[in-house]
């Protein structure tokens, strides 16, 4: 018996030393402690950036000038105001959610993906993929409720305005501008920060202002339709990175010479050497036992939803698209998003743990991970020169889409909430029942002197003369139909003023990004923080559009008061821990996990409750016919030159209920819109369940992983990432080209070619009523 103990000693004995062996040989592998911070340098040079940037601004230029001429020689699309905001109303699936998944795929995708895997292991690329994908998903719900109780709406704040009225609507215009700020400067400031440290002699302030320029310039050509066709370049070329970044890590084989990784089996061995966080089970990276990745991944969750639904980005990408199209749009955007944090977190990140432990030290100090740098160290270390150079144009091309998005996204609120409402309106003080050309009572007059008796644009003589005399080369640019001239130039000064603007908000993020960076804030500290101030308006916002009793002091009281509340949380928990808010800590203690989730929590839960129980003590006694009219108030939102109701009429089928506003009855739009709001709730409760719950419920059995399981976590994300390239570059194209084709063969057909036969205040392919014809 004793002899058999000492055996059984001695065998685990020899075994421990075998592991211990291992690991200490990995460490020591090629005879250096390698690695280290002071082992990466930029080795991009100014010249290589600088011909790149502007290679992909010329590049995208042309892009946004080709889609211009698409959209004007063949789906005869008028140069207006709206056309400039809404790509003519009728993007394909395919580029709905190609853009979505450019829009959403921020620098902090790329980065902060890879800062919390290196944080928290394999839980942190999961939480943060399915923490940001399921809001895309459930904004499929507000894209439908958008389409079929507000069709006119340019921006979600117009249907704030129409029903709660201008104080309401100045509240959440504040919180529509501080999230766009708010994603800006992480935008911004993560990019930038990994630019500069990829470009040998770059300073931030040059970074700025080369990305500023480059935004700006096909942002100004083509408008929100020319960032369409930009974003499905870029995302095409994200991907195409990500893949060759993750071939490189788990695909091409272990080279001791060149890359010490290079198999899942490579970078396992390395990670169970290393010790992760106090949180994990048995501080392993291997485990979705972390207390730190779950807490991320709530803050995750509510901070996101406030940068979705409070973001008029993806309103306009609503807007843009047909109802049942904007649905599948975004489901697909978000399945086809979610591979790329969780791809490139679970290559890069733990890659950067894998290399970390191979020499022996952090390749990067704390501060220098929460600024994002972990993928420019990775691939700096397995690829050279040639990494950093593709990570520099991976970067590029997430930060030039999303701040054209965000351009045009403040662009329009600035346009149609602030300049068109409050600063220059066309008339003041319109009642509902008011026409905007004349200012008279469309219905229920009090006397014949107080009757609108203006006919629609459609039936207008005078302004087919114009509209044809304007289509000719030396046509003229002021209108002189006595009813609809005043409003059309006030229409075409807007479309001026929206160039200026463009130009202004562009220029001003080159200040911002140098404000944040001055004052210390971190990509990390700015992504957490985010929900504390605008998660307070998210379920206010959602009630606006699903809500009936959703009253104005509910929407006011919910969003400001929530977000009260949420910064005292946050700063009293913040101030609880040692050192407290002074000296130098202030960043430190406020971006602390437990002060942030407090922030977040606080602030989407008192923000949805206060607005309820307002708006419920205000509501209780309304009458089911007030309840209707208040979807009556959204519906009204209109251009009187080119209204819903004509256009609802003819693309799907349906017939007018009101011959004076000339719309569908509410309840037949409902009816029509009822498979793709079953669609929408079905997928963005179904999906969300699953990502959130039903996944990271099961893989709490798996316990720290394997060999075997660690290989098949890998597949699940490799696989992910080759469906979706597959889709957001397959689909859009053949769509793309398809109703291109279809659009030119039935112009052909019908002898029109470029001549533009304006109807209803707007070119047409001038095809016959009956006509099917696929737009874009």
């Amino acid at each position: 018996m004793t002899l058999k103990c000492c055996v059984s000693v001695l065998l685990l004995i020899s075994l421990s030393a075998e592991v211990r062996g291992a690991c200490n040989q990995t460490t020591g592998r090629n005879g250096t402690a390698g690695g280290g911070t002071g082992d990466f340098r930029p080795l991009v040079l100014l010249s290589e950036a600088v011909l790149m940037t502007l290679g992909f601004g010329l590049f995208a230029g042309l892009v946004a000038l080709a889609f211009t001429l698409v959209r004007k020689h063949v789906y005869h699309d008028q140069d207006d105001l709206d056309t400039t905001f809404d790509a003519g109303g009728q993007v394909s699936v395919g580029l709905t959610a190609t853009t979505i998944v450019s829009q959403w795929t921020w620098a902090a995708t790329l980065l902060q993906s890879c800062t919390v895997a290196s944080k928290f292991g394999i839980s942190g690329p999961f939480w943060y993929a399915a923490g940001a994908s399921v809001q895309i998903i459930v904004f499929a719900i507000l894209s439908i409720e958008m389409k079929m109780k507000a069709p006119g709406a340019k921006t979600y704040l117009q249907v704030i305005k129409a029903r709660f009225g201008p104080k309401a609507h100045v509240v959440f215009c504040v919180f529509a501008l501080l999230t766009n700020v708010l994603v800006t400067g992480m935008l911004l400031l993560g990019g930038i920060a990994s630019i500069t440290a990829l470009v040998n002699g770059l300073s931030t302030e040059t970074a700025a202002i080369c990305l500023a320029i480059v935004i700006g310039s096909y942002t100004l050509i083509g408008g929100l339709g020319a960032t369409f066709y930009v974003s499905y370049f870029n995302t095409a070329l994200i991907f195409a990175v990500l893949i060759a970044i993750l071939a490189k890590v788990y695909l091409v084989g272990e080279d001791t010479a060149q890359n010490p990784l290079g198999s899942a089996d490579a970078v396992f061995d390395l990670l169970t050497c290393s010790s992760g966080p106090a949180g994990n089970r048995d501080q392993s990276y291997l485990t979705f036992f972390s207390t730190g990745g779950l807490m991320f991944g709530v803050i995750n969750i509510i901070g996101n939803f406030g940068a979705v639904f409070c973001d008029q980005a993806y309103w306009q990408s609503t807007i843009a698209a047909r109802p049942l199209q904007g649905v599948w749009g975004f489901i697909s955007g978000g399945l086809a998003w979610f591979a790329i944090p969780f791809s490139m977190a679970t290559t890069v990140g733990l890659a950067f743990v894998a290399l970390s432990t191979r020499s022996g030290k952090e390749l990067l100090s704390a501060e220098d991970v929460d600024k994002g740098l972990v993928a420019s160290v990775v691939v700096n270390q397995l690829m050279g020169h040639t990494g950093q150079a593709i990570l520099l144009l991976m970067l590029l091309m997430a930060v030039m889409s999303t701040g054209s998005a965000e351009v045009i996204a403040v662009t329009s609120i600035i346009v149609y909430d602030i300049y068109k409402d409050y600063i220059s309106p066309f008339r003041r003080d319109l009642e509902e029942d008011d026409c905007v050309l004349c200012g008279m009572k469309r219905e229920n007059p009090v006397s014949e002197d107080e009757k609108c008796f203006c006919h629609p644009i459609s039936s207008c003589t005078k302004c087919h003369e114009e509209n044809h005399a304007r289509a000719q080369p030396t046509g003229f640019h002021q209108y002189t139909c006595p009813t609809h001239a005043a409003y059309r130039n006030y229409l075409d000064m807007l479309l001026g003023k929206k160039n200026i603007y463009i130009v202004v908000v562009t220029v001003a993020t080159v200040p911002l990004v140098l404000l944040a960076d001055a004052a210390g804030l971190n990509l990390g500290w700015l992504y957490l923080f985010m929900g504390v101030l605008i998660g307070a308006a998210v379920i206010p916002i959602g009630m606006a559009l699903f809500w009936a009793r959703t009253t104005a002091a509910g929407m006011i009281s919910g969003a400001t008061v929530g977000c009260v509340l949420a910064l005292i949380c946050w700063l009293g928990t913040a101030a609880s821990f040692p050192g407290g808010l002074g000296g130098g800590n202030f960043i430190k203690n406020s971006g602390d996990q437990v002060s942030m989730i407090v922030g977040n929590l606080v602030s989407i839960l008192s923000g949805g409750a206060i607005c309820a129980v307002v708006s419920i003590v205000q509501s209780y006694d309304k009458t089911e016919d007030e309840l209707m009219r208040e979807w009556e108030k959204t519906r009204s939102v209109d251009n009187p030159l080119k209204p819903w109701g004509p256009t609802y009429q003819s693309a799907y089928k349906m017939t007018s209920a009101n011959k004076l506003n000339d719309r569908p009855s509410f309840e037949e739009i409902r009816r029509f819109c009822r498979r793709p709001r079953m669609t929408a709730l079905i997928a963005g409760i179904g999906l969300s369940l699953v990502l959130v719950i039903i996944w990271p419920a099961g893989m709490l059995g798996v316990g720290v992983m394997n060999g075997s399981e660690f290989q098949h976590w890998v597949n699940v994300s490799q696989t992910w990432a080759f469906l979706a390239a597959a889709f957001v570059i397959v689909v859009p194209l053949v769509q793309e080209v398809v109703s291109i084709y279809k659009n030119y063969r039935a112009n052909k057909e019908h002898g029109k070619g470029d001549q533009e036969v304006y109807q209803n205040g707007t070119a047409t392919t001038g095809l016959p009523p009956d006509a099917t014809v696929t737009r874009l």
